[in-house]
């Protein structure tokens, strides 16, 4: 008989997971061939070795290198590749039969893929498909709470390599409903930062070794390293009650006018949270545009409709979005660029007026619709702390450099004005905050009030007053706003204010 080549899916870890026609074929095989890392231990053969006859010859495969380290590392895979296959063609023209064995399933991200394309039409070949590490990895989160599945009705799922750039990885998380991060490991600094540019950090479970016995969850936002046998899960948005509309309004490119004329880029601010502090004016924008543009937690927060085109994308790519924006008005579509508070107050206004530079959109128009903003939202919480002269600072250094921002709190703080501080600390920036209030703390009284408002206008939000020197910058995130008083800022019956007046 015909010696037969079998590709055999093994599981993600669990030996009782193997198929039961994948345990016959392991069985029966004259010949089981698998593969390894530099060290020569196979997770494959671990599964499955239960199952190997006494009799049956075994084929370690190897690998010589491991990441793209060495500088011909294409070449020495492929000439791997190539050795590996005429190892296996060997045993098969002897009249053996191999089963070469693949940890979870041998077409998905399997190393065995490179030798089918070079074993094709030379023997008759069989995959018996396995559990996939996804489908592993999910099953781990069915006892975390408030998990019921991963994806629902129209929900879509999207399986990613960790290995993409973090740009491209932030636009394709934003464009889907649920996601699978594969191949982690080195690579989980960037993924866990495309996750954040995407706003679904959050939203993420990162399951080390699932189903193997030493199998642990994390949520993401609270791991800083994770081994390569890991697989982020971004559970979908149960997209269940809101499907009527969804098929029309679903789109990344947004739909071309029939004439000629070019569209206009409304540049919108959403305000901090919600409808009922969307003003008439924005919501009138987004009810006639044909395309909106944003980061994806703010485009999320536009309702779909037939012929609306969103557009989400991350969080770094501000003058791509804009630019892309602009693209689209030149081919005659109105279209609508978002930003959460006000989109003139660290927001999108003067990243379209960058890109709008090019001499490219020098006809396209650009109106700009104001929105409440972030720190208007906190003091109208806290009473009326702006109610005098005030400044407004950004603590990221992403932009400008630190010597920049210490230098302004100095001469604010010297100026005894009110101080407005958004984007006070994050995971990335954990220690500007606490060398800002140093800074302050120089120059003000630690009696000074400071209001922190947390995701105001939002069920979960929260204000607290507190002062300069009792402030904790390990108690703020990014979803703060803090409102750093001026000498004269008081606590009254009624709230925080400022007194219009300056006493001589």
């Amino acid at each position: 008989m015909t010696a037969v080549l079998t590709a055999v899916g093994v599981g993600p870890g669990d030996p009782d997971l193997i198929t039961l026609k994948a345990a016959r074929r392991i069985e029966d095989a004259d010949v089981i061939a698998y593969f390894s890392g530099t060290h020569g231990t196979s997770i494959a053969r671990r599964i499955a070795a239960p199952l190997f006859g006494d009799d049956v010859i075994e084929e370690l495969l190897p690998y010589p290198v491991t990441t793209g380290a060495v500088t011909d590392y294409y070449s020495v895979i492929e000439n791997f590749y190539d050795d590996a296959a005429e190892r296996i063609l060997r045993h098969l023209e002897a009249g053996r039969s191999v089963v070469v064995l693949a940890a979870g399933d041998p077409l998905f991200f399997g190393s065995w893929m490179y030798l089918h394309e070079r074993l094709e039409g030379r023997f008759p070949i069989e995959v018996v498909p396995g559990v996939t590490s996804i489908s592993g990895s999910t099953a781990a989160l069915a006892d975390m709470p408030g998990f019921h599945g991963l994806t629902f009705h129209e929900d879509v799922l999207t399986v990613l390599p960790g290995t993409l750039p973090v740009p491209e990885l932030a636009w394709r998380l934003a464009h889907t409903d649920a996601a699978a991060i594969m191949k982690l490991g080195r690579t989980w600094p960037s993924v866990k930062e495309a996750l954040r540019q995407a706003g679904l950090l959050d939203r993420t479970h990162v399951i080390e070794r699932a189903t193997w016995n030493e199998q642990s969850v994390h949520r993401a936002a609270e791991v800083d390293e994770v081994p390569y046998f890991s697989i982020a899960i971004v559970t979908g948005r149960d997209r269940r009650a809101d499907d009527a509309g969804r098929a029309a309004a679903a789109g990344s490119v947004a739909p071309s006018r029939t004439d000629s004329a070019i569209g206009t880029v409304h540049v919108v601010g959403l305000g901090p949270a919600g409808d009922t502090w969307l003003t008439p004016d924005a919501a009138s924008v987004l009810a006639s545009v044909s395309a909106v543009y944003g980061y994806a937690p703010y485009v999320a927060k536009v309702p779909p409709r037939p012929g609306l085109a969103l557009n989400p994308s991350g969080n770094t790519v501000e003058v791509d979005r804009a630019r892309d924006a602009l693209e689209a008005a030149l081919g005659g579509v109105d279209v609508a660029v978002v930003s959460g508070g006000d989109a003139g107050v660290f927001g999108m206004a003067a990243a379209v007026f960058e890109a709008a530079e090019d001499e490219r959109f020098v006809d396209v128009e650009v109106q700009v619709h104001p929105g409440v903003t972030a720190a208007q939202a906190v003091a109208a919480r806290a009473g009326a702390p702006l109610g005098a002269d005030f400044a407004v600072m950004s603590l990221s250094d992403r932009l400008k450099p630190w010597d920049v921002i210490v230098n302004r709190l100095v001469h604010i703080s010297r100026a005894d004005l009110v101080l407005a501080i958004y984007n006070p600390r994050s995971r990335s920036r954990p220690h500007q905050l606490g060398e800002a209030l140093e800074v302050l703390r120089t120059e003000r009284s630690p009696e000074t009030v400071v209001v922190v408002g947390r995701h105001i206008g939002r069920a979960e939000e929260s204000l607290e007053v507190t002062t300069l020197g009792e402030l904790d910058p390990e108690s703020i995130d990014m979803g703060c706003c803090l409102i750093i008083g001026a000498s004269s800022t008081r606590i009254g019956p009624h709230g925080v204010w400022t007194p219009r007046f300056v006493r001589p």
